[in-house]
């Protein structure tokens, strides 16, 4: 589904989860190409773009990005990331945003025609389904083209739509740095914890 010129649309961008899959597909992201995108064809109301951060470290990789996309009218939420040892004593992070992410789209719903996720994660079939039933559509970025691929079977089934990132990478991708710049470099969340 195509938005519509007077539709009101908002972007939410599971950072984490968006950087594990443009990774896996080998990509960078060009976060002006992709606000640009959806402010063409609709009333972009919001860019929402959620991770983690580590905190009390003088350089963290992810900074120069927040910093950008804060500067460049994003709505940047963070939180710190939490370190805890797992049961075979190895030192772990975790940064899930998930509850950050459905506070704010089901909040923001009321307000909107049609909702944009970037992420792959399974964990939001049932807020696709609350925001669906509030009136309003939902599409879903990421992709199946990787392995394993990077977005939950039932999420993919129960948004209105679902874009394959691999084919909106001639739109919002750039060429790829190597090695990774700071600014294209995201918090990588272990969710197994």
């Amino acid at each position: 589904m195509t938005p519509y010129p007077t539709e009101r649309i908002a972007l939410f961008i599971d950072g984490a989860n968006l950087y594990s899959a443009a990774k896996a597909l080998n990509a960078d992201l060009d976060f002006k190409k992709l606000v640009e995108k959806y402010r063409a064809g609709a009333v972009l109301v919001r860019a929402y773009y959620y991770t983690a951060v580590i905190e009390g470290e003088e350089f963290s990789p992810i900074k120069p990005l927040v910093d950008w996309l804060d500067y460049n009218g994003f709505t940047v939420v963070t939180k710190p990331v939490k370190r805890f040892t797992d049961a075979l004593g190895h030192v772990r992070t975790k940064g899930n945003m998930d509850i950050e992410i459905a506070v704010d789209m089901l909040e923001f719903a009321p307000h909107l025609d049609h909702v944009v996720l970037f992420s792959g994660d399974g964990d939001f079939r049932r807020l696709v389904q609350a925001v669906q039933a509030k009136g309003v559509r939902v599409t879903v970025v990421s992709t199946t083209r990787t392995q394993p691929p990077q977005i939950a079977d039932e999420l993919r089934r129960q948004a209105d739509t679902f874009v394959e990132l691999s084919d909106l990478l001639p739109e919002i991708g750039r060429p790829k740095t190597s090695p990774p710049t700071p600014t294209s470099r995201v918090f990588e969340r272990d969710d197994r914890a």
